[in-house]
């Protein structure tokens, strides 16, 4: 019988207890926001990008380790997922993992880490130009049945339009948000900049690009043209250079898009780092909203 949702997630983040992420990953949760609305929560040893403002210097002269304060808001916030659902989830990562996998995973690992904050968690997505949402509450049940959802929406024959998703969060929801967009970088590249430009200013954003693999090796599959590509292309060492600094040239121009309007990104490429990378999305998004 398969591992239910919350249970493959759990396990996923006990993993790496050990190298003191889950801790880490739930101390940076906690600390993303400043101001007035933060209570002082707790000290943990200090890591290479934590801000010398936040030392205690001295607990750290007690103790003989650098330790830095942790802080926790006093509101609980509103944690809206977008997710992609085209059919390019269902290829593969550069790393040869289903993308699909590592964006349901990437959700769930957010979505549970928010619930145990006593935050609330919705989510949208666009679906062959149909729209699933999913109110904001604050409960597994609602965890376990987005990610399921989530999970089986997904298809061969799925169109998703992000615009879209957008459009629609900005139309009909009024209440602040902290957005999560898992997508990839063709997901990424067709988003309007506008949407950041005017949602940024209500909303806090962060976007997990799931990378792609190359169309590079043998039994290499087309996932628009629904055929293998024929090895006379898919081993051109050549045409692989040439798809390489395609990538290349269109995630800079993402990083260019987003830079202005505050927004962070990082890339995934495979299960295991999920943890580590919401880690180090957390703290660019944190101390990018410092300066």
């Amino acid at each position: 019988m398969r591992k239910s949702y919350l249970n493959r997630i759990k396990a996923n983040i006990s993993i790496y207890a050990r190298k003191n992420t889950s801790s880490l990953l739930d101390g940076n949760y906690k600390s993303i926001y400043k101001g007035k609305s933060l209570n002082f929560d707790d000290l943990r040893e200090y890591v290479v990008g934590d801000n010398v403002k936040d030392i205690d210097w001295k607990a750290s002269s007690r103790t003989r380790k650098l330790l830095v304060k942790q802080y926790v808001a006093e509101k609980t916030h509103n944690i809206m997922l977008i997710l992609d659902t085209d059919k390019k989830m269902l290829a593969y990562s550069s790393d040869d993992e289903i993308k699909k996998d590592i964006a349901l995973m990437t959700a769930g690992t957010i979505s549970y880490l928010c619930s145990k904050n006593g935050d609330s968690v919705g989510a949208i997505y666009n679906k062959n130009d149909t729209m699933e949402y999913f109110p904001f509450r604050n409960d597994l049940y609602n965890l376990e049945k987005i990610l399921g959802k989530y999970d089986n929406d997904i298809t061969d024959t799925n169109s998703s339009n992000i615009n879209k998703t957008l459009e629609y969060i900005q139309k009909h929801i009024r209440k602040s948000m902290i957005i999560f967009i898992i997508t990839d970088i063709e997901g990424m590249d067709s988003i309007n900049p506008n949407y950041f430009r005017e949602l940024s200013m209500k909303h806090d954003i962060m976007i997990v690009n799931v990378s792609d693999g190359y169309f590079f090796g043998k039994d290499v599959y087309d996932m628009d043209t629904k055929s293998f590509i024929p090895n006379i292309f898919s081993r051109n060492k050549t045409l692989f250079e040439l798809e390489k600094q395609m990538k290349e040239e269109m995630y800079l121009s993402c990083v260019n898009k987003i830079s202005k309007y505050r927004v962070s990104m990082i890339t995934i490429n495979n299960v295991g780092e999920i943890p580590m990378k919401i880690v180090k999305l957390l703290e660019e998004y944190k101390y990018a909203n410092r300066r």
